[in-house]
């Protein structure tokens, strides 16, 4: 028999609808995915697929490892994210990891800090790249922005399921993470000691990606233990912040 949703009443549409909100993606610790690319990688790599949501107008297969619902075109798009969407939309379980794990999750490769950046698109494509380049996690600063807004779950493009997220309340919550497993403290700023490629960033590295209009804050400049910079040529000053952090995470890869 067909699970139908037909009203804004019916609890699975208001279920959708909660999670196009932060606070509650944050209280339920799930959040929405959409497109048949992103559904079909939460299956393939055992992401916590909670249930789909599928277009009254879905005419591909159903054969799904878990329920669905068909909704009416109409509510399906107050709930879709893109211009065209293809009408297939999932809820995911957000990964979690145990606060025992921690240390060797960490202490296996380098991680990526973000330090309260706010472009979605940066976020994802930088969990992206840090997925690429081998890195161990990513650790979002307070004030970065939810790394599980829908912008930031398609530029991620399927690394959200599979690599590590922590978010920690403060700087003090980082060192405490980091310094017990010896990692090197690694900020880009202006006035960076020396250039990135005269560096070792090969191993046990946390490398800060600061804020696009401020940069990293003052504190973790001036306790870090590596100031680098990127040198540029012509009147810029700096470069987009996912675009520095590729550069940096796949120095570390080239050089190792």
């Amino acid at each position: 028999m067909e699970n139908r949703v037909s009203s804004k009443e019916n609890r699975i549409y208001r279920e959708c609808q909660r999670l196009t909100r932060k606070k509650y993606r944050d209280r339920e610790e799930r959040y929405l995915i959409e497109g048949e690319n992103l559904i079909q990688e939460a299956i393939e790599y055992g992401a916590d697929l909670d249930r789909l949501i599928l277009r009254e107008d879905w005419s591909q297969s159903t054969d799904f490892p878990v329920r669905y619902y068909v909704m009416d075109r109409k509510l399906f798009d107050t709930l879709a994210q893109t211009e065209t969407s293809q009408g297939i939309l999932g809820i995911v379980k957000k990964r979690s990891c145990r606060e025992d794990e921690l240390p060797m999750l960490l202490s296996r490769r380098n991680v990526v800090v973000l330090d309260r950046l706010q472009d979605p698109g940066n976020i994802g494509t930088i969990i992206r790249t840090a997925e690429g380049a081998g890195y161990g996690a990513v650790i979002c600063l307070k004030g970065t922005a939810d790394v599980y807004s829908p912008k930031v779950v398609r530029a991620a493009a399927g690394s959200l399921f599979r690599m590590p997220i922590l978010t920690v309340a403060s700087e003090q919550e980082l060192f405490d993470l980091i310094r017990p497993l010896k990692k090197r403290l690694v900020v880009t700023c202006l006035e960076g000691d020396c250039i990135y490629y005269d560096v070792n960033l090969t191993e046990n590295i946390a490398l800060v990606i600061g804020n696009e209009g401020n940069g990293a804050s003052r504190s973790l400049i001036d306790q870090a233990d590596v100031r680098l910079r990127i040198p540029m040529k012509g009147a810029l000053e700096s470069l987009n912040a996912s675009v520095a952090a590729g550069i940096l995470m796949y120095e570390a890869m080239r050089t190792k």
